[in-house]
């Protein structure tokens, strides 16, 4: 697996911006990966419209320029890893 180009601090359900939890997306030939490293946290993708609860130890696969938002569901820790190619979602 590629290591990531650049992740974001780990935020907790108090610290996460408010920018992570509207729509958003990622740029062209980026892809994200949202990792939860405890508690639960809701991703939801905008279009096509769906939503997944990760759980502790569990990770969202972000697309380029593919719209979505995090909530968390109580205490929780996160962070998003950045990729320029295709990550494993590992």
């Amino acid at each position: 697996m590629p290591a990531p180009y650049r992740s974001t601090p780990v935020f907790d359900e108090r610290t996460l911006p408010d920018a992570l939890r509207r729509r958003h997306n990622t740029k062209a030939g980026v892809w994200g990966i949202v990792r939860v490293l405890e508690g639960r946290l809701k991703l939801t993708y905008v279009d096509p419209p769906s939503a997944v609860v990760l759980e502790q130890g569990g990770s969202g696969l972000l697309l380029p320029q593919q719209d979505h938002f995090v909530e968390p569901l109580g205490p929780m820790k996160m962070r998003v890893d950045f990729y320029d190619t295709p990550p494993d979602q590992a």
